[in-house]
């Protein structure tokens, strides 16, 4: 665990030479998350019900017990790693993948949110260029040869990077915006020696204050299910559960926000919602 100074830290929009680093981070900090939602599949009642169902027809055609059990279950574990990521993409976003070029920051000055810890401080948050990895010049040559227009943009979203003395530490996905006065997060991950820090707090507080700057009303958070350390956490910040901490008098707008589901259409998201 390193101890992190968070008013040292400064919140800005990703650029396309970090978009490696991203994905590196969001593979190390999700790790296990995808074995966890095909878990949570498997052991549904009705899931059980139908791999009984083609176990109990393979016991007359291979004669063994085991492979009878085995052979539906492999083969259901083969078909949700295959299409997992094609029907969640980025938790909680219903397109099939995350349009990391689109989402890139192109001006020359830095987009940043505003840290709170540095009023309480009264520090300067110190920064110097990212570290560049071997190879990602010829990664910057190609990506930046494609057409980015505003619609792209606009439906691309934006990411949020955590940084401290030219290291990404975590990140936040905002969902492009597809209804007024509404935001949503898709995505939140720290790197693994900074969780625990109050990383992630910064990281949605800031965003929350960017949101309800710019007119905002209301924000979602899809947590992967199961995940009680992500509802934990966004309990603290004062979200709801939607569904469950809702009655039937809340307005309508909750209403379009549902969970993304999977195989058979269990979910694969809890969704919660804060109110700015």
């Amino acid at each position: 665990m390193v101890r992190l100074e968070l008013d040292q830290v400064v919140i800005k929009r990703m650029k396309e030479e970090d978009i490696e680093i991203v994905k590196a981070l969001i593979k190390e900090g999700c790790e296990g998350t995808e074995n966890r939602l095909i878990l949570h599949i498997l052991t549904r009642p009705l899931c059980l019900f139908i791999l009984a169902v083609f176990s109990s027809i393979l016991r007359c055609l291979v004669h063994s017990f085991i492979l009878a059990l085995a052979i539906p279950v492999f083969l259901l574990i083969v078909f949700l790693k295959i299409t997992m990521p094609r029907s969640t993409g980025v938790l909680g976003s219903s397109r099939p993948y995350w349009d990391y070029v689109g989402s890139s920051y192109r001006e020359a000055q830095d987009d940043t949110l505003q840290n709170p810890y540095c009023r309480i401080s009264g520090k300067t948050p110190f920064t110097k260029k990212p570290k560049r990895r071997a190879g990602s010049k010829d990664k910057d040559k190609e990506t930046t040869t494609e057409k980015i227009t505003p619609e792209r943009e606009q439906a691309a979203g934006q990411v949020w990077l955590a940084e401290c003395e030219g290291d990404i530490l975590g990140c936040i996905f905002r969902e492009g915006e597809t209804r007024a006065g509404i935001s949503r997060i898709c995505r939140l991950v720290t790197g693994s020696w900074y969780r625990r820090e109050g990383l992630g707090r910064l990281l949605v507080q800031s965003l929350e204050q960017r949101e309800r700057e710019t007119g905002a009303h209301r924000v979602y958070a899809h947590v992967p299910y199961p995940s009680k350390l992500g509802e934990a956490f966004f309990r603290k910040l004062g979200y709801r559960q939607l569904g469950v901490e809702t009655s039937d008098e809340d307005d309508k707008e909750l209403k379009q926000e549902s969970p993304e589901r999977g195989f058979l259409g269990y979910p694969l998201t809890k969704v919660y919602y804060k109110d700015l």
